[in-house]
């Protein structure tokens, strides 16, 4: 095995929000200075109403006025500033982790069992971006500084501070009470949103079987109760954090008052100048002003901190090590040995005890009856189920040790249900490589022998598909897959049920296909209950309930075969040549 990378798993997250510290440490440094020109509206005050006012001059108020002008418009540009650089930083965290999040994203979606769930690692990512992009990283920035502002009231007078003391006591309270209450209900919310969204997503991809079957509106009717329960969910902690962010506003309105009133009676008292009494007033309020923004921002702070903790354990979940890169399986030779298969989210296993051995030019046929495992077995030839006992070996190396996504370009595989992506038929047949030659994407049409056909669609290889090609008939999408599997010259090939759509063109241009195939040098598997699969094939593997009833010839196992079960024997007969 060759490491991803020389970091723990566990570092993804960490370590790309490590590459956000210079970032955020300047952010710091500009909100230090932000939050100490905010004391030129106190500073202002207090020298307009004890000294200016004392002496009556104009000049010193105009000086004083520039002054303040001119303090507030850099610390405009630096709060300006700040939001750009949060902004970035946010931006670039995607960045960072955009690759593997969607890795992560496509490993679960490889486990059936986890595709009934909604992957919210992207969602997640976008989280935490939109936190960076929006003023709730300023108010938290603001925050530690609220202290100095208390400080200066003592300052002013121990009354003073100690009624802004207490107050702050008071908002930071309600400010830990609205966190609480809030925090499940946001996240009972969230996933209940995305549940509905991926039953949504099911309806608009399954439309014309829930038409055909006439559930449109019981599904309606499930989606739209998962939508209300999601949306009573989110009232219900908007409800309190909005009520608790109410009070917190009134008290902070409260508190200047109060203070102000405060400072009024020393005022009268001769302890406290008229100048300070103001300037108190507005340093109270402004250092309440980051808890209030914060509360104000909580759902999405709390939001984000959710997407953390989802996406580090996802991310941390989703770091395997790349096997060390194998050479090109050429020619290929395969050896399956006692190999058992239990299909994801069974405890049954579909295939036991499976052996045989097939080389460069062979053609094998798998049939069976449904559900004898010819699928399964497809599937455990591409990697995608592992054995559970026995092994798959491609020119004596075991399946695993090879890299996922180059032993996909050693594969040609056709799914018993060909799923098109959006995109042209040229980047399908492709599999959307930005380097793929147009020589090379007709070559695969033509091996797979439906370069006419696409020739014939109103755009040729240029036509758009949409939904899972669905202005296609079956037949032309199992033709373009075919042809997706013969891209890059696999060396074997893998067909499951490559003639279930086909008319009677279709499956001669399939049998020509597999001739072809087998004439430079790939090994074929076709894996079909139809006799027409037997036609260029000379190998056969007979399949029931999971287990191999026989494997050899053609010729032979048909053979043994009519001595058993004639009526099957002629069925599968009648395609032999």
């Amino acid at each position: 095995m060759v490491p991803s990378d020389s970091a723990q798993p566990t570092d993804i997250l960490p370590r790309a929000l490590a590459g956000a510290r210079p970032a955020l440490i300047g952010v710091g440094l500009f909100s230090a200075v932000i939050n100490l020109l905010m004391l030129t509206g106190p500073l202002f005050m207090l020298q307009v109403y004890d000294r200016v006012l004392a002496s009556r001059s104009t000049s010193s108020l105009l000086v004083l006025f520039a002054i303040t002008v001119f303090l507030f418009a850099i610390m405009g540009l630096l709060d300006h500033l700040r939001g750009r650089v949060l902004a970035r930083v946010g931006a670039q965290l995607q960045s960072r982790l955009d690759d593997a999040a969607i890795a992560a994203t496509l490993r679960d979606a490889e486990r059936p069992a986890m595709r009934d769930r909604p992957s919210l690692a992207l969602a997640d990512l976008r989280a935490l971006q939109e936190l960076f992009a929006s003023a709730a990283p300023g108010a938290l920035f603001d925050l530690p500084w609220t202290p100095l502002f208390i400080g200066i009231l003592f300052l002013f007078h121990p009354l003073m501070g100690s009624f802004a003391l207490g107050g702050a006591v008071l908002i930071f309270a309600l400010a830990a009470l609205n966190q609480r209450v809030s925090r499940t209900g946001l996240h009972k919310a969230a996933r209940i949103s995305a549940q509905a969204d991926h039953m949504g997503e099911a309806a608009r991809r399954d439309i014309e079987t829930i038409r055909a079957l006439g559930m449109r509106q019981v599904q309606s009717d499930r989606w739209r109760a998962l939508r209300d329960r999601a949306l009573s969910a989110r009232m219900q902690a908007s409800d309190r954090s909005g009520a608790i962010a109410a009070a917190t506003r009134a008290s902070r309105i409260l508190l200047q008052s109060a203070i102000l009133a405060l400072g009024a009676w020393l005022v009268l008292r001769d302890q406290l100048t008229a100048g300070a009494m103001i300037a108190g007033s507005v340093l109270l309020g402004r250092a309440f002003a980051p808890v209030e923004q914060t509360l104000a921002h909580w759902p999405q702070i709390q939001r984000a901190l959710q997407a953390r903790a989802s996406l580090n354990a996802l991310l941390s979940a989703h770091l395997p090590d790349v096997p060390m890169p194998l050479p090109r399986p050429q020619p290929p030779h395969l050896t399956v040995e006692g190999l058992a298969v239990i299909p994801p989210g069974s405890e049954a296993p579909s295939l036991r005890n499976i052996s045989l051995r097939a080389s460069a030019g062979d053609a094998v046929a798998v049939i069976g009856p449904s559900a004898s495992g010819k699928s399964s077995l497809a599937r455990a030839l591409t990697g995608l189920w592992p054995p559970i006992r026995g092994a798959i070996r491609l020119n004596g190396a075991d399946l695993a040790q090879y890299d996922p996504d180059r032993l996909g370009g050693f594969l040609g595989y056709l799914p018993q249900k060909v799923v098109l992506l959006p995109g042209t038929v040229a980047e399908n047949i492709a599999r959307f490589a930005p380097d793929a030659k147009p020589q090379a994407i007709i070559d695969a049409a033509r091996a797979a022998c439906v370069h006419d056909l696409i020739l014939a669609l109103p755009q040729g290889y240029d036509t758009v598909l949409h939904d899972d090609g669905a202005a296609l008939s079956g037949g032309q999408r199992q033709r373009i897959g075919l042809a997706r599997a013969f891209f890059g010259e696999p060396e074997m090939l893998i067909l499951d049920e490559p003639n279930a759509h086909l008319d009677d063109q279709g499956v001669h241009a399939l049998n020509l296909a597999i001739a072809q195939a087998r004439a430079s040098g790939k090994l074929v598997f076709v894996m079909s209950h139809r006799p027409s699969a037997l036609a260029q094939c000379n190998l056969v593997l007979l399949l029931d309930g999971g287990v191999a009833r026989d494997f050899g010839p053609r010729d032979t196992v048909l053979a043994r075969l009519n001595q058993t079960e004639p009526q099957v024997f002629t069925s599968q007969r009648g395609a032999v040549p």
